[in-house]
């Protein structure tokens, strides 16, 4: 048996190592870890509730959007107030302008290069060997596809900053709405960007995504996991106060579950923390490090819903909506968020002609001395929580479990792999000094770990490359 430490790993969202076993060329056991400590709820402690929205988007730049959905849900509970109907409107067209720009990123930037071959030059080189199957046209095609594919996800972020002032780090949404008003010149330049970057996904995203999985259709077969999946759904209608992606939990690829939020726990008993609880709800969360604690390897702790690991994301979106439900495996994780893509594009061109021009985009509010609120939604990755109290007009309490978080879990205090651990068990190898396939699996998930993590202790390793 092989033991593997893989560190860093590239084209994956900040610091990520992972341990692997490997016995007969094939992955037998494996470790996750998070090796960033990212702080951000002992930071917010005493601040000025308002400065949520705001304060925690600078946990990650690819994924800020949903900071700012999630921490204004939590303040429109603690202040008891709503947004108005524009307000509504553009907070989610903000935040799928977020969603598109990461999943075009994702697929193209960080991916795509797992099965294709880009030219021998930096960023493209050096690369790890491995079995690169397409035929020489359809490579230099999904290439020039790759350039495009990133000008598009810059042009997602340009479309973020019509409505959000600017991107990443949107400076826009309030727990009432959206200080930018919904005036004709604006709603008709994100009109004009939105069915440009629609149009092209529908030409050639969701093309290439299917040439990759007629090149290596093993991979509907590789990295599946347990078939545990959750959903918080996003998108408030106005309206209805429905989501457009509705909640849920699936467990062992069952049937449909109503979503429970008190079977929201986290345990520590593998992570870099303190706490004598072995499940404790995020509403009671503590963060208290201990660097040197026995058996820890990472920062990252371990959500479990009712005590299970469960694999969020634009999979587990489209399984609990019904949409597609082809499998669990790498492959089907990469065609879900493909998909998605297309759908939140159409999702957007929709909430636009539902936007009364000119109207009343947020109202003013006032903080209360004392509140609670939670916000939940998902997001690009999977689900997001912010929970949040107010003492004396001040935060007292505030806890984040991020998507990254509940895929990239460690095992817990009764020896239960995470989501992605247990999705690398079994997967081949053919080269032991370039884990190609495991690297497969691992981006297949689109992992952001100053999500799930931040300040760096790294033990030396000799490199694999991957």
């Amino acid at each position: 048996m092989a033991s593997k430490i893989i560190f860093p790993i590239t084209r994956v969202h900040e610091p990520l190592k992972v341990e692997v076993e490997i016995k007969g060329n094939q992955v037998v056991d494996a470790r996750v870890g998070g090796i960033l400590f990212r702080g951000f709820e002992l930071m917010l402690i005493g601040r000025d509730p308002r400065d949520t929205a705001l304060f925690t988007q600078r946990i990650c730049g690819i994924c800020s959007g949903a900071h700012a959905i999630a921490a204004t849900m939590a303040q429109q509970q603690a202040f008891a107030v709503q947004p108005t109907r524009n307000g509504q409107h553009l907070q989610n067209l903000i935040f799928a302008s977020d969603i598109i720009q990461n999943h075009l990123r994702h697929f193209y930037g960080l991916a795509l290069l797992d099965y294709v071959r880009g030219p021998n030059m930096p960023p493209f080189t050096p690369r790890p060997n491995g079995d690169y199957r397409l035929p020489q046209k359809v490579n230099n095609e999904l290439v020039a596809h790759l350039q495009e594919g990133l000008v598009k996800a810059a042009e997602a972020h340009e479309l973020m900053a019509i409505f959000g002032a600017k991107a990443p780090h949107q400076q826009t949404i309030l727990p009432t709405g959206v200080t930018e008003r919904a005036d004709v010149p604006s709603l008709m330049a994100f009109r004009s960007l939105l069915v440009r970057i629609r149009e092209w996904v529908e030409r050639y995203m969701v093309e290439d995504v299917l040439t990759i999985a007629h090149y290596y259709p093993d991979y509907y077969e590789i990295g599946a996991g347990y078939g545990n999946f959750i959903s918080y759904g996003m998108f408030v209608n106005p309206t209805t106060g429905k989501r457009e992606f509705q909640d849920g939990v699936i467990i062992g690829r069952g049937p449909l579950q109503p979503l429970d939020t008190t079977g929201i726990t986290e345990t520590v008993h593998y992570s870099w923390y303190e706490d004598d609880e072995p499940h404790r709800p995020p509403s009671e969360g503590i963060t208290v490090p201990n660097v040197d604690k026995a058996d820890a390897y990472t920062w990252i702790k371990a959500p479990r819903y009712k005590g299970l690991p469960v694999e969020g994301g634009p999979l587990a979106r489209a399984w609990i909506s019904g949409g597609y439900r082809r499998g669990v495996s790498v492959m089907d994780r990469l065609i879900a968020r493909v998909q998605e893509t297309e759908k939140i594009c159409r999702l957007a061109e929709k909430w636009l002609e539902e936007i009364v021009a000119y109207g009343p985009s947020y109202e003013p509010f006032t903080v209360p001395a004392f509140g609670e609120g939670v916000g939940l939604t998902d997001a690009m990755r999977g689900p997001l929580g912010h929970w949040l109290k107010i003492k004396d007009g001040k935060i007292s309490h505030y806890q984040i479990v991020t998507p990254t978080t509940w895929n990239f879990s460690p095992r817990d205090e009764q020896g239960k792999r995470g989501p992605v651990e247990e999705a690398l068990i079994g997967t081949p190898v053919a080269d032991q000094e370039n884990l190609i396939e495991v690297g497969r699996v691992i981006r297949s998930f689109d992992p952001c770990f100053t999500c799930a993590v931040h300040t760096i202790d790294a033990p030396a390793a000799k490199p694999v490359v991957l």
